[in-house]
């Protein structure tokens, strides 16, 4: 198992678009991918799980990626979650 912490850079957090982008590209992987934020635990590949994260701008969130690809998985989710425009 994989864990990475990650501080939201986009100005409005991690609203509908990012987290649509974040579901698709989580779907893509043969990895088990979650994001945490304090106790609450999302399955990345759930745009609604995401959603409900609340996730503002400056949030820290811990990113786990477990499984084949999980490496991968974790690199590319840490990346979108880190630049602004997502």
């Amino acid at each position: 198992m994989l864990r990475k912490e990650v501080i939201i850079e986009n100005e409005l957090g991690l609203h509908a678009r990012p987290a649509a982008k974040l579901a698709e590209t989580a779907k893509r992987y043969r990895a088990r991918i979650y994001l945490k934020k304090g106790s609450r635990k999302a399955e990345a590949h759930s745009i609604l799980d995401v959603l409900a994260l609340a996730c503002t701008k400056g949030s820290v969130v811990e990113v786990i990626a477990e499984g084949e690809e999980a490496e991968k998985a974790l690199s590319e989710i840490v990346a979108l979650l880190s630049s602004r425009g997502a």
